[in-house]
């Protein structure tokens, strides 16, 4: 097979953490969780109410 080259040319994330990878590389290295109780519904009735939510990101309206 014929190698074929790759490029990468960026780096993104959107996570509990942050919404960008300096922010986010930060976060992980203070040991910051992004698990917290669940807002966007309510959970109450699921066996957990933790995750890691991705707030403050813009997203489309719900129905």
């Amino acid at each position: 097979m014929a190698e074929r080259r790759v490029v990468i040319t960026g780096l993104g994330t959107v996570n509990p953490l942050a919404h960008n990878v300096a922010d986010f590389w930060s976060g992980l290295l203070t040991g910051k969780s992004g698990i917290t109780r669940i807002t966007f519904f309510d959970p109450t009735h699921f066996a957990s109410q933790i995750g890691g939510e991705v707030k403050n990101w813009p997203s489309p309206p719900k129905d």
